[in-house]
């Protein structure tokens, strides 16, 4: 209701309307003897109870199916003096009337029987049966000697529940991203080159102190552009710290600003140029850069057997001598990493490839052996005075 123009309304008695640039405190406790106002303030939706004036059912009369409205029994005082004509036309109605209201009392009453009987008979019928659950969508029954994640069932952070549907997934995923010998598209390219450019990446890495994750991700960038897009040499370095710089932004907590790869660029390129051929690789790859690295697996099969620091490190080593072989360009990341591990058990008399190994790798030693002899082959050849990067790394003590 509108107030009359020029007066104001009349606050309600106990309420306190605070005033318009008055300081109040919204934490401020209001004492016991401070009543709320039960008008709403202007332009406020007003309360109300859920559902009542959504729907107006305040105004609407629920009839109940199954159950008619019994009609009001009507009270007639009986005169004394019944001879009349009209006193008996009266009498004879309300005989009628209510042998009316006895027969709709009888047939609600039957209704009532009738509908508690189908109550009773819907709730005797079985409750349906839950869909079954699809295959893909069950639980993995790992057996006792091969469960490795039981030890962390109160780590959330772990992920105990479905560890092994993460990493038989990542399995699953690297098949969208299997490479090819890509030097055969890059004519001012060649597997040197390339191997300088990783070289290079690991000194980057070592340098920021970055993850290991964040390496491995910029060396996969860096092949899966260059496997679409051919380039000149002299922007090789450029796909190189673009590639490092969305690895940082993917892994890290706090990746190094734009600034600090122009920086370790020797300033050969400008601040546009590095933004540019970052949308150029995000374009390229179509935004997809959630790429299953060899070093994620290399940790999971770690643990398989409870491997030590000594011997992961050494598995490490292999892994990292690994990145700048143009032929191990083409295996799966969990391959390779299983080989890599292989080797590492060998040459520490560990023994060869358990059982539990192969259940959660899904690989064979058949399958490790054509990857294990390129290893082999690639870690016997004498070291290269440019490529000193890894050595150097892992000679620490």
């Amino acid at each position: 209701m509108p107030f009359p123009v020029g007066k104001k309304p009349a606050a309600p008695a106990g309420s306190r309307i605070p005033k318009l640039g008055s300081i109040t405190d919204e934490n401020q406790d209001e004492g016991p003897q401070v009543k709320r106002s039960s008008s709403p303030p202007k332009g406020a939706p007003k309360k109300r109870t859920a559902f009542i004036d959504i729907t107006n059912a305040h105004k609407l009369h629920i009839s109940i199916p199954g159950r008619k409205k019994q009609p009001g029994k009507k009270v007639v005082k009986k005169s004394s003096s019944s001879s009349s004509p009209v006193s008996t036309n009266n009498q004879n109605n309300l005989t009628k009337s209510s042998s009316v209201s006895s027969e709709d009392t009888t047939t609600s009453e039957e209704e009532k029987e009738e509908s508690s009987k189908d109550e009773g008979v819907k709730e005797a019928e079985p409750a349906e049966s839950p869909p079954p659950v699809p295959a893909h969508l069950k639980k993995q029954l790992i057996p006792a000697e091969f469960d490795i994640d039981c030890e962390n069932s109160e780590d959330c952070y772990m992920c105990p529940e479905y560890a092994k549907d993460i990493f038989d997934y990542l399995r699953h995923r690297e098949e969208k991203f299997m490479l090819s010998d890509y030097m055969q598209t890059q004519p001012s390219l060649n597997p040197e080159m390339r191997s300088i450019l990783v070289d290079w990446l690991v000194e980057v890495q070592e340098n920021f102190e970055l993850y290991h994750e964040t390496l491995y991700l910029a060396v996969t960038i860096t092949d899966h552009f260059l496997s679409k897009c051919p380039i000149h040499k002299e922007t090789l370095q450029l796909v190189g710290s673009t590639a490092m710089l969305l690895a940082s932004k993917f892994e890290e907590r706090s990746p190094p600003c734009v600034d600090d790869f122009l920086y370790i660029c020797d300033d050969a390129y400008k601040r546009e140029e590095l933004i540019a051929m970052e949308a150029n690789i995000l374009q390229t790859l179509s935004f997809d850069i959630s790429i299953p690295i060899p070093y994620r697996f290399l940790r999971r099969y770690a643990k398989c057997v409870s491997a030590n620091m000594d011997t992961l490190t050494l598995a490490r080593y292999y892994c990292e001598m690994s990145l700048m072989e143009m032929e191990l360009v083409t295996q799966r990341g969990s391959l390779l990493a299983s080989s890599c591990l292989f080797m590492a058990l060998l040459s520490k008399q560990l023994g060869g490839w358990s059982p539990v190994l192969q259940f959660h790798s899904g690989y064979r030693t058949s399958d490790l052996a054509p990857v294990v002899r390129k290893l082999f082959v690639a870690l016997s050849a004498p070291p290269d005075d440019k490529l000193k990067a890894v050595r150097s790394k892992y000679s620490h003590k």
